[in-house]
């Protein structure tokens, strides 16, 4: 059964959140959540009608949630084009192998396509083999002369 895909509305703000907390399960970093509904709202569906910070897809089989997608719109100076940036890809593990994370990707790649983007790029952790296998078969290609850089917390409010 192919999973239903639908953008995510206000009321999915606690399911989404259990999506993210499962997903930092996954990736033993649930110590690094900090998320809120308050905060998903806020930034997801913002009451003063401006544009959201990020958009969600959730995964239904059936009507059983299944998975969620969260994702932003970058920039590309090198193509002069809109990039799509894929935050978060979480399918529950009873749903694995059925074509949840495919559904979603490739929902994704659709948008990415009717919006103009000149790419769509995500991050993996490098001990995920199941999802880095997943990804090459779509065609995916890794950017491993590429290294992320990160400033947060302290670091990053010094600067403030």
């Amino acid at each position: 059964m192919l999973p239903k895909i639908r953008p995510a509305v206000r009321n999915d703000v606690p399911l989404i959140l259990q999506f993210i907390r499962d997903l930092a399960t996954y990736e033993k970093l649930s110590h690094e959540v900090e998320a809120t509904e308050e905060q998903l709202v806020r930034t997801l569906f913002p009451a003063d009608g401006g544009p959201a910070v990020a958009h969600c897809i959730l995964a239904f089989v059936g009507e059983v949630p299944a998975g969620f997608a969260i994702y932003f719109f970058n920039y590309s100076t090198f193509l002069a084009r809109p990039g799509l940036y894929l935050e978060d890809l979480f399918v529950k593990p009873e749903f694995r192998g059925q074509g949840v994370g495919k559904g979603l990707l490739l929902h994704l790649a659709g948008l990415a396509n009717a919006r103009g983007c000149g790419r769509m790029e995500w991050a993996v952790l490098d001990w995920n083999e199941p999802a880095i296998k997943f990804y090459e078969s779509l065609g995916a290609r890794r950017m491993l002369d590429w290294q992320v850089c990160r400033l947060t917390g302290a670091a990053l409010q010094q600067y403030a």
